[in-house]
């Protein structure tokens, strides 16, 4: 009969065989093959302990154009930092800012999923620098993750495209699995996914970093590889050792550091330079937004001023324009200039509802509070009460137009025009 130790070595015996990966390192008649990998790339092989990898370095000089955008464009500071960057992380940045992009076996995740190849990037000299590492033996992770270490080493803030939901995750599961720390814990982070949100979303564009890329930058792509591919080539190349498929998916990652680093420097540009330098109502709503995450209320309410004043937006634009102005306006205690605005979002034809009630509550508040008309403090509660809302809401409204009756109760009314 089998001890109870017995039997937990075979469990663990099993669990560790059915979690090989379902793919072997090149091995046996494409050792020759794999070989060749780094005449096929561009690269070189590095070899620690007896394993080994590859690196691809480029560097991309200040005249290099990306569309319409040059390196030299997008050149922070003599510190190497960009104006306000702090602004994009919401923590104080330091430091060199190293650009992360990553090439995956597959998109879910956790212990089973590698990232096979790790782009960084970064400006040094007047120019642009990336190094790729490539992961072509399983074996060699490692190693390879040791090299990533000493890259962001040297790096003070670290910058992604959704790296925050996928790729920084996905790095500190490798390195937590070769007990490692990983090197990014505690560093500035800027995701510049959720600024491009507030910046540049609209109905028309998507914030797919190779379509921002096309609206800001002026850069269409010819032949990229496309991302649901990727991880087919890479596995093509685990079985045969034939590196040519993977020559478009490093070029693939190339684009996608230059496009994020020029996208970084848009931004971080544009919060130095204030609601003159936006573009549209959109954007300079967007600025507004990162100011004010920041803290910057005066900062904000200039740009949702800007925002407002601009032609170029739909209605819906407009009313979250107008509402986040009142809402600066009244943090900042300039409650008729917020009136002001909550009027004209009572006035635009087609208002989303919910920022419709939000302008009549806020009215009503308004003229109970401050300017002492209680007659249109009611009309405006009994608007509000037209509006959809939750059920807690029409209570507290409701509550609201009974405490206003009781303070009319004996007096007149006297008509006043609202608008």
């Amino acid at each position: 009969m089998s001890t109870l130790a017995e039997r937990l070595r075979g469990v663990i015996r099993d669990v560790q065989h059915r979690s090989e990966p379902a793919v072997s390192p090149p091995t046996g008649g494409s050792a020759q093959a794999a070989d060749g990998a780094a005449d096929v790339l561009g690269g070189e092989w590095r070899e620690v302990g007896g394993q080994r990898f590859l690196i691809v370095d480029r560097r991309y000089g200040p005249g290099y154009r990306h569309g319409r955008m040059a390196i030299a464009d997008a050149m922070p500071s003599a510190d190497g930092l960009w104006p306000r960057l702090d602004l994009l992380a919401n923590a104080a940045c330091g430091g060199r800012p190293v650009f992360v992009d990553l090439e995956t076996t597959g998109l879910a995740g956790g212990a089973g999923t590698y990232a096979f190849l790790v782009g960084c990037g970064w400006f040094d000299g007047g120019a642009f620098r990336i190094r790729q590492f490539v992961l072509t033996s399983f074996a060699s992770e490692r190693v390879l993750l040791d090299a990533v270490a000493d890259v962001a080493g040297e790096s003070g803030t670290v910058v992604t495209y959704n790296g925050k939901s996928f790729d920084l995750p996905l790095m500190e599961t490798r390195f937590v699995l070769h007990r490692r720390e990983t090197p990014f814990a505690g560093m500035p982070h800027v995701d510049m996914l959720h600024p491009a949100r507030r910046l540049w979303r609209g109905d028309e564009a998507s914030c797919r970093l190779t379509a921002l890329e096309q609206t800001l930058c002026g850069y269409v792509r010819d032949g990229d590889v496309p991302g649901f591919e990727i991880p087919a080539r890479y596995f093509q190349y685990v079985r045969n050792g034939d590196a040519r498929p993977l020559s478009a998916v490093l070029e693939h990652n190339r684009l996608d550091l230059i496009s994020l680093a020029c996208l970084t420097a848009r931004a971080a540009f544009l919060l130095d330079e204030g609601p003159a330098g936006a573009r549209g109502a959109r954007e300079a709503l967007g600025l507004g937004r990162l100011y004010e995450r920041g803290g910057l209320w005066r900062d904000a309410r200039a740009c949702f001023m800007r925002a407002c004043t601009l032609d170029d937006h739909d209605t819906e634009t407009r009313a979250e324009s107008l509402r986040a102005y009142a809402t600066a306006s009244r943090r900042l205690r300039c409650h008729d200039d917020a009136a002001a605005a909550w009027r004209q979002v009572l006035q635009l034809p087609a208002c989303p509802d919910a920022i419709l009630r939000e302008a009549a509550e806020a009215l009503a508040v308004h003229h109970e509070h401050r300017a002492r008309d209680l007659t249109a403090a009611h009309t405006l509660t009994l608007r509000s009460l037209t509006c959809q809302g939750t059920v807690a809401r029409r209570q507290a409204l409701q509550h609201r137009l009974a405490r206003l009756e009781r303070k009319l109760e004996g007096g007149t009314r006297p008509p006043i025009s609202l608008f």
